[in-house]
């Protein structure tokens, strides 16, 4: 018997949270892979730094040479995947990306009503707000307001067009270059692009650093 009678306080004991179902799904999915022979783990170890890899900085990349090269430009808005695999992203599914510009005319907003499909190759992963299911029924039915509480007022006489993810089509908006840019190098001009203005929620504005 041990007497440990003492007058200073413990910290509670925290076990360890029980895995979810998905969790459990995902590592006998990938033992029984490895089992199999059908994959290795030194290729999900891979696949996993090829995710880790990918950050908005590559979309922002993207963003700044459309900006400066026109030829680019057209060739993004025709077939994003491929311009984006020509500036040497690849892509490590067989998703297809759709670029859709913001004009003085249109704004354009991405949302996925179903999950959270994204463009991960080029952005890397998605927000948390992105995966909330308020945002994802609000964007369809109350764009403006949305956009509002991001601090993004769009004048009446400009139409919001919202797309909707899939699990094989992914979109990127192609923000506006900001007034007063014209100087910029195409690196200052990347760093000023924003993971929030390439879903389509904010402008791209000079004083804009990474998004948090």
């Amino acid at each position: 018997m041990f007497d440990h009678d003492h007058d200073h306080p413990h910290e509670p004991i925290v076990t360890a949270a029980r895995p979810s179902l998905y969790e459990i799904m995902e590592t006998a999915v990938r033992e029984l892979l490895i089992e199999r022979h059908l994959i290795g783990a030194h290729e999900i170890r891979r696949q996993i730094e090829v995710l880790d890899s990918r950050t908005p900085a590559l979309g922002g990349a993207i963003v700044a040479r459309a900006w400066i090269d026109p030829a680019f430009k057209a060739r993004l808005l025709a077939d994003g995947r491929g311009a984006c695999e020509e500036f040497g992203i690849s892509f490590y599914d067989d998703t297809s990306l759709i670029v859709l510009e913001n004009t003085e005319a249109v704004h354009n907003l991405i949302v996925c009503t179903l999950c959270s499909c994204y463009p991960r190759p080029v952005l890397g992963l998605p927000p948390d707000w992105y995966k909330l299911k308020p945002y994802r029924a609000r964007a369809i039915f109350e764009p403006r307001a949305v956009l509002a509480e991001f601090g993004t007022v769009i004048p009446a006489e400009v139409e919001v067009r919202v797309s909707d993810s899939t699990s094989m089509v992914r979109y990127l908006v192609l923000p506006r270059r900001p007034e007063g840019s014209d100087d910029f190098t195409e690196a200052e001009l990347a760093a000023l692009v924003t993971r929030d203005a390439m879903i389509g929620v904010v402008p791209v504005n000079l004083i804009d650093g990474a998004s948090p």
